[in-house]
């Protein structure tokens, strides 16, 4: 079975990874959009995040964990340590300035580095506390063919968050477990109002 599942990403190293990622972190924007209880889901939106993430992160990504693994080939502790540094210091900040740009440049706004300006900082530092375990775990562990699918996954949490970021919050991980805790209590709120209803 691993072997059926391996057949085309072999074949298609690059289109295989990028769509998964492309789909995952679209899926990231869906999910954020359901649990906002939004009364529908605005395709527009999913449609900018698809862009974004096809035609610039699943390909970065693609192109960047090639990068590394030449440069530092291996998944010794060494060069693993210093692909992570150089994924944290470089890549990550990149692919963050390409979101909430991208974003708000196909959403047309007449500002589109506003959301950067006053959430990237604060994006970056969360993310820190995300993405170095995920990366060293992808790094360390997976096959150099599908490190960019393992990013797509851990992607999806992630978009999920930057999603709810862009359109609802700060950057930080605090608002986005307000927002999620406010969430889940306004759904109590309505489960016992209709339990009292009958």
């Amino acid at each position: 079975m691993r072997d059926a599942l391996l057949t085309p990403v072999r074949r298609f190293p690059w289109a295989t990874n990028v769509t998964l990622y492309g789909c995952l972190f679209a899926g990231g924007d869906l999910v954020h959009q359901r649990f906002s209880r939004k009364e529908r889901v605005d395709w527009t939106h999913t449609r900018n995040v698809a862009v974004v993430a096809f035609g610039f992160h699943g390909n970065f990504n693609f192109f960047w964990m090639r990068f590394l693994e030449r440069c530092f080939p291996g998944n010794a502790l060494r060069p693993v340590l210093r692909k992570l540094l150089l994924d944290q210091t470089l890549a990550a900040p990149l692919a963050i300035s390409a979101f909430y740009t991208g974003v708000s440049f196909l959403e047309g706004r007449d500002e589109i580095l506003q959301d950067w300006r006053e959430k990237f900082l604060n994006t970056y530092k969360t993310g820190l506390t995300y993405w170095p375990v995920m990366q060293f775990l992808n790094l360390a562990l997976v096959p150099p063919l599908i490190r960019t699918a393992f990013t797509g996954c851990c992607g999806f949490v992630w978009a999920t968050f930057l999603c709810f970021s862009q359109q609802n919050g700060d950057g930080t991980i605090t608002a986005a477990l307000d927002w999620a805790r406010g969430v889940q209590h306004s759904r109590q709120e309505q489960t016992s109002g209709t339990d009292r209803a009958e």
